[in-house]
């Protein structure tokens, strides 16, 4: 199913956003702290969205620091109109200043139809911008109800993007080694984490760019305990 979004944002969600790149902070990483120019408009970031954990998620992206990744709050639904803020992580960490996609998880209310397209409104530093997302028939998961803790992975960016969940340690998320692309797959070759790594089983939120976008192919995950094939929804 071609994911089709048709994203719809306001100018100020893009200048927004991409002032926070340089002052949010986030996942644990080295780096300085920039903003880029706010007012560059081809620099602008988008919104987007991802089916995740059989419907029962979703990954909210944004395009900002890649180690500073905003923190959705519990997402609310009237029908087939889901809404989520996102707000800056708590801490005084540096954060990077590329503009890459990253992507915040969130939990699908009770009562949404992972089948039907959802209209999700998105609101960040006094900004809103609506992602049309559509729904996917494959999808199995009922929103509210427990996960089974499985890989998963969702299309985003026209299928230029994916985003992967897994689950395992707060503090030692995935690494990508490498990405190959054929025809039938996309390996994705994690490295393995040294830690320290908590023992808790917190759900991570991981990016992935292609080159080719198809809903036909299927994602590889191999090395650092991750194995699996997983179907990409969306």
């Amino acid at each position: 199913m071609n994911l089709g979004r048709r994203i719809v944002a306001v100018a100020a969600l893009g200048a927004a956003l991409l002032a926070a790149a340089g002052c949010a902070t986030g996942t644990p990483s080295s780096g300085s702290s920039a903003s880029p120019d706010a007012t560059d408009a081809s620099a602008a970031p988008q919104v987007d969205a991802a089916w995740l954990d059989d419907g029962r998620l979703l990954g909210v992206v944004t395009w900002g620091s890649s180690t500073c990744v905003p923190v959705a709050d519990e997402a609310t639904a009237s029908g087939q109109d889901v809404s989520v803020t996102l707000t800056d992580p708590d801490g005084d960490q540096p954060c990077t200043a590329d503009l890459a996609p990253r992507a915040s998880l969130t939990g699908v209310p009770a009562g949404v139809d992972p089948h039907e397209d959802v209209a999700l409104t998105v609101s960040y530093l006094d900004a809103t911008a609506t992602v049309d997302l559509d729904g996917d028939d494959d999808l199995s998961g009922t929103p509210g109800d427990p996960t089974d803790y499985a890989a998963s992975a969702g299309w985003f960016d026209d299928e230029r993007g994916i985003v992967l969940l897994t689950w395992g340690s707060s503090t030692c998320p995935p690494m990508i080694e490498g990405v190959e692309e054929s025809d039938e797959a996309i390996t994705v070759t994690f490295t393995t984490n040294d830690g320290p790594c908590t023992m808790d089983m917190s759900p991570r939120a991981t990016v992935i760019q292609v080159a080719d976008g198809s809903d036909d192919r299927v994602l590889v995950l191999v090395g650092d305990n991750l194995d699996a094939t997983v179907p990409i929804a969306g």
